[in-house]
């Protein structure tokens, strides 16, 4: 449970509101104290693209995790919650809501599901936690004051909202390189020679009858001759043929943002005329 110890500590910080598995949800926006008990109650978490987006969160069940809050709520849950303005204080009806929500059953009082008896809450800002934060009533908390909390003087603060926009870096993809065997069949034409037997037949001249009556008049013999041929022999060996790598190129393109930004007016109305500002 978040005490005034963890408050102090954490009012001067930009401390991270972590779900229970360690995940960012978004920064510690402000605090908000009970009327009653003065403890911290509720705290308001900043989300989305330069923190735009603030979202209530309870710290009924919330732990102090180093220089951080941890809840146990998702970042959804809490982006889900019940849009309430930050930076004032909360009516016993949107606590009713946020209670009903965030599935608490009663308040911080055991009031089920009407929120806390009298005033409500009172909320300050985390940079602003050291000053005092009232315990009396509504009309007691914001007398005094401009809508913001602040002590009202003779100047009224017009404020705008300004549209920055950046850009982060995300994984869209991944490409990877994968090397596999194929089998092709490859036909190759090479010349080869054999031997075939022909019979040459010669007449018996003076040249060749010695030779002819060498042997018996009549007789039986044989006489062989050894036939070769050429036949394919087939090698294979492993060669390189080339390299592949991956490499990146950055591309540029225009992409455009089109939000909505709110914007105060500052009317003058009185006995000298009404105006716009």
């Amino acid at each position: 449970m978040i005490t005034m110890e963890h408050f102090n500590r954490l009012a001067d910080s930009r401390a991270d509101v972590m779900d229970s598995e360690g995940k960012k949800i978004g920064t510690l926006g402000e605090l908000y104290l009970d009327d009653h008990t003065e403890q911290p109650s509720w705290a308001t978490v900043n989300t989305g693209l330069f923190g735009m987006s603030e979202f209530f969160v309870p710290l009924r069940e919330a732990t102090a995790d180093g220089q951080d809050i941890r809840v146990p709520y998702t970042k959804d849950r809490v982006k889900d919650a019940p849009r309430i303005e930050p930076g004032s204080h909360m009516s016993e009806s949107e606590e009713d809501r946020l209670y009903e929500y965030y599935g608490l059953g009663t308040n911080a009082y055991g009031t089920a599901g009407t929120g806390t008896t009298g005033t409500g809450i009172s909320g300050t800002g985390a940079r602003d936690a050291d000053r005092a934060v009232s315990g009396t009533s509504a009309d007691a908390d914001t007398a005094g004051r401009g809508t913001a909390g602040r002590d009202r003087d003779d100047a009224m603060t017009r404020s705008e909202e300004r549209l920055r926009v950046g850009t982060e870096s995300q994984e869209t993809g991944r490409a990877r390189l994968r090397k596999y065997v194929v089998t092709e069949n490859v036909t190759r034409t090479v010349p080869v020679t054999h031997e075939e037997v022909r019979v040459e037949r010669e007449p018996i001249t003076d040249a060749n009858r010695d030779e002819a009556l060498a042997g018996p008049d009549i007789s039986e013999a044989e006489h062989e001759v050894t036939l070769h041929e050429e036949r394919p022999v087939v090698e294979k060996e492993t060669v390189p043929v080339e390299r592949v790598r991956l490499e990146k190129d950055t591309v540029t393109d225009q992409e455009t943002v089109d939000e909505d930004v709110r914007k105060e007016r500052i009317e003058t109305d009185g006995d000298t005329g009404t105006g716009r500002i």
